[in-house]
């Protein structure tokens, strides 16, 4: 497999300018906890040298033999500048200072330091510079990732009160979310209440919403990265926070003389607790935990092993009627190796699963169902020259889904035992992408992705007539299972259907000045995996699927375009970016589908097309007192599914329609005031059009019974979505000592007690016989009173 990789390097050597040239390379650490910085920027002052440092804080430069001003950026951090006499090869980690002693605070900005986000060609990506987020007003005080990503432009979710969350018209099923690579399947606590993960533990965050890097496949609207803390590498820590329904504590603390560390993290729910003090719940228990764990050991200076995993749960209980319980678990051993100056290698053995059980005690049903999958992956950075890095690797991901086992709980129980058919796949991808300084203002990122998908046996599978699982009824119109003739076994290991997809990658920046620069990108992407779901949110109980025999794999084609600006000393920067997504192969359930407890989803389902385009806008703040931005996102999302060989016009006679996710306007302000020393505020505004919904739009009588008629898919809406949240932070001098430091943070979610619709259901009253349209919303005002703390 070495040979495979070296001869690659034989492609590119064309490139190497003949000229004495020498590496400088190393590490960038955090100088008060050891943690390695990701994203940080090295470059050779006075030349267009440079580099960005790797997920592990790895840099390498390569430039002529010659006397340089080596200097080391990061934001929030003091600025290093070092001279060195590059006539040899030279390695030189470094340890950069904090500029602010305050406790964590959210930091959305460009993707790195403005003098290389300008040029780079890397668009369409956010990083949150998440020590902690915080700062920003969070509903019940607990802090949110997945509702901080929510602020930016591009990026929705289906309303409070649910999971997961929608990029540039995209389902949430199209989004790939990692937590130190290991594949999450539903980010969700508290049904959507919450995000599954722990801000304490999280170093790093990055969404990819375009552009998304070679190294990235399975998903095709966006890449959602985080990695974990290390562990402080330099003494024992703590910190943690205690909220009114929620606490979370971490311990950090050096291994094996300092050479690796260790962190451990823990959140749990006590809102069960106080259940009982309500007579109409007071049988009833909800409740959620989860942990964070992860240790590193330094076995030389070019080796380094990771172990990292999270554990989460939820548990729900409605007065012993209904129990419901589910949760991710996923673990990553890693291992980095440093060849020489210019080759870096990361090989990763990770585990990833998903499960949910839900207990029905009125009809004595039991039923299990989950998903995991076990990934092998190797990666490789080469730093070819000082004009072109390259990245290139491979993966192989086996899949074991279980969509559900049925269990009847006690004799008298209707339910029969069934075991539905699990399904099996394996997902592999080959990987190479270049970063290539063309010119002093011209850069390009070229690559490609082969990724290949094989559907496995070890079940039967179902044939039908002209192999047509769904066929269109003209006499009653509408579309019901196909004719069946018998099944056909596949064994195990047995190919039931290949598919392999070429996905090319392209990103061009081009610098005007040193303050502004265009830039544009093309990805295409592949999708195996579909989440079967007729709810626009995420749900403990929704069933994913693989492709195979009856599903296609989605294909996604996006272009975008922007232009970047820094201006007023960076102390202000501007981004707009306009974007056209379309999307082959996009699942939709015909009408009256029945997507839970059936070995025959094909029967359920037809393949169409998506398309999403818009426009979107970022101004921020970054320095002074006052800091925040202003996003604002003009969008569309459409899909079209036809009836095909099936017959029929298709769903919504054959007409696009809007997505579940469709908003056509979106815009949100942040804004950071700090005040004092003692005291600093913060507040969200959002404003959303409202979610697409399917009406009704009259009734009939039939045989005595009132029935009602329906308007077009997704064709009216619900009012628009709109909130306005507050936080005030308090950090007293008698709470900030040489080792402890502490803050009172209090906030108000929803400050005007705006009723937001989560669904509107038409009912018709008893006592008058009118139909009448009844709003459900999820939360007013909610206050909360949170006490963080550091040791």
């Amino acid at each position: 497999m070495k040979h495979i990789f070296f001869s690659i390097f034989l492609i590119f050597s064309s490139y190497v300018i003949a000229q004495e040239t020498y590496t400088v390379r190393g590490t960038v650490k955090d100088l008060k906890n050891g943690e390695t910085l990701f994203g940080a920027s090295v470059f050779l002052k006075g030349t267009t040298n440079g580099s960005m440092t790797n997920e592990y804080g790895f840099f390498s430069i390569t430039a002529p033999k010659g006397n340089y001003t080596l200097v080391i950026s990061y934001l929030g951090y003091e600025e290093i500048s070092k001279e060195i006499n590059l006539n040899v090869d030279i390695t030189q980690n470094f340890e950069v200072k904090e500029l602010s002693t305050q406790l964590d605070e959210i930091v959305i900005m460009a993707e790195e330091p403005e003098r290389i986000s300008i040029r780079k060609p890397q668009m369409s990506v956010s990083k949150l510079n998440a020590a902690t987020i915080k700062q920003m007003p969070a509903v019940l005080g607990e802090v949110d990732v997945i509702k901080s990503i929510q602020m930016l432009p591009g990026v929705t979710n289906s309303g409070e009160g649910t999971g997961g969350f929608n990029v540039r018209g995209g389902a949430a099923d199209q989004n790939l979310v990692l937590l130190d690579e290991a594949i999450i399947y539903n980010t969700s606590h508290f049904f959507g209440f919450f995000s599954v993960f722990n801000a304490d533990a999280i170093k790093d965050i990055k969404l990819y919403k375009g552009d998304i890097p070679a190294k990235f496949g399975g998903r095709v609207s966006s890449v959602l990265d985080i990695r974990q803390k290390d562990g402080n590498s330099k003494k024992l820590s703590l910190n943690g926070g205690i909220g009114l329904i929620s606490s979370r504590l971490a311990v950090e603390a050096p291994l094996f003389k300092k050479k690796g560390s260790f962190l451990v993290a823990g959140r749990t729910s006590y809102a069960h607790l106080f259940m009982p003090l309500i007579n109409d719940i007071k049988d009833s228990k909800i409740s959620f935990y989860d942990i964070n764990l992860k240790t590193n050991y330094e076995i030389n200076k070019n080796n380094r092993v990771y172990l990292s995993g999270y554990f989460g749960r939820d548990v729900f209980d409605l007065a012993k009627v209904i129990k419901n319980q589910y949760g991710n678990t996923s673990g990553n051993l890693r291992w980095n190796h440093v060849y020489n100056d210019k080759l870096f290698s990361n090989l990763s053995l990770i585990y990833s699963k998903y499960d949910y059980q839900i207990i029905l005690d009125f009809i004595k049903l039991d039923w299990i169902a989950d998903i995991k999958n076990y990934n092998l992956k190797y990666d490789f950075g080469y730093y070819l020259n000082e004009k072109i890095k390259l990245d290139f690797g491979l993966s192989g991901i086996l899949y074991n889904l279980n969509p559900g086992e049925v269990k009847p709980t006690g004799e008298s129980s209707p339910i029969n035992y069934l075991k539905l058919e699990q399904k099996r796949a394996f997902e592999s991808g080959l990987y190479i992408s270049a970063e290539h300084k063309v010119t002093g203002k011209l850069t390009t990122q070229y690559g490609f992705r082969f990724s290949r998908f094989s559907r496995l046996g070890g079940q039967n599978m179902t044939n039908y007539v002209n192999n047509q699982p769904v066929i269109y009824n003209n006499e009653l119109g509408i579309y019901e299972e196909g004719e069946e003739m018998g099944e056909t076994f596949y064994k195990k290991g047995e190919s039931i259907k290949t598919f392999s997809n070429f996905e090319p990658r392209l990103g061009i920046s081009y610098q005007l000045n040193e303050s502004s620069s265009v830039k544009a990108s093309y990805t295409r992407t592949s999708q195996y995996l579909h989440l079967l779901s007729n709810t626009s949110a995420v749900t403990p109980l929704d069933v994913w699927t693989p492709s195979g025999k009856y599903i296609k794999p989605q294909l996604s084609n996006q272009l975008a375009v922007g232009y970047y600006k820094n201006f007023n000393d960076s102390k202000y920067s501007l981004e707009f970016e306009t974007y056209y997504k379309a999307t082959k192969n996009r699942i939709d359930y015909v009408d009256g589908s029945d997507l839970i407890g059936t070995n025959t989803i094909e029967t359920e389902i037809l393949n169409g097309e998506a398309k999403a385009y818009g426009l979107e806008v970022l101004l921020r703040k970054n320095k002074g007192n006052f800091t925040g931005w202003f996003a604002y996102t003009l969008s569309k999302s459409e899909q079209r599914t036809l009836g095909g060989k099936a017959g029929g016009l298709g769903i919504n006679k054959g007409n696009w329609y809007n997505t579940p996710y469709d908003r056509t306007h979106d815009f949100s302000i942040t804004g950071i005031y700090k005040m004092t020393d003692k005291w600093s505020f913060s507040s969200n505004l959002v404003y959303q059009t409202g979610r697409p919904v399917t009406y009704p739009n009259g009734q009939y009588q039939h045989e005595g019974l009132s029935i009602a008629s329906y308007s077009g898919r997704n064709e009216s809406r619900l009012p628009a979505y709109h909130r306005l949240d507050i936080s005030a932070t308090l950090t007293p001098k008698s709470a900030v000592t040489n080792k402890w430091k502490g803050e009172w943070v209090f906030g108000i979610y929803n400050v005007y007690n705006r009723k937001n619709a989560a669904s509107i259901s038409f009912n018709q009253n008893e006592d008058t016989g009118q139909n009448e349209a009844n709003r459900t919303a999820i939360f007013g005002m909610i206050p909360s009173i949170t006490y963080n703390f550091k040791f």
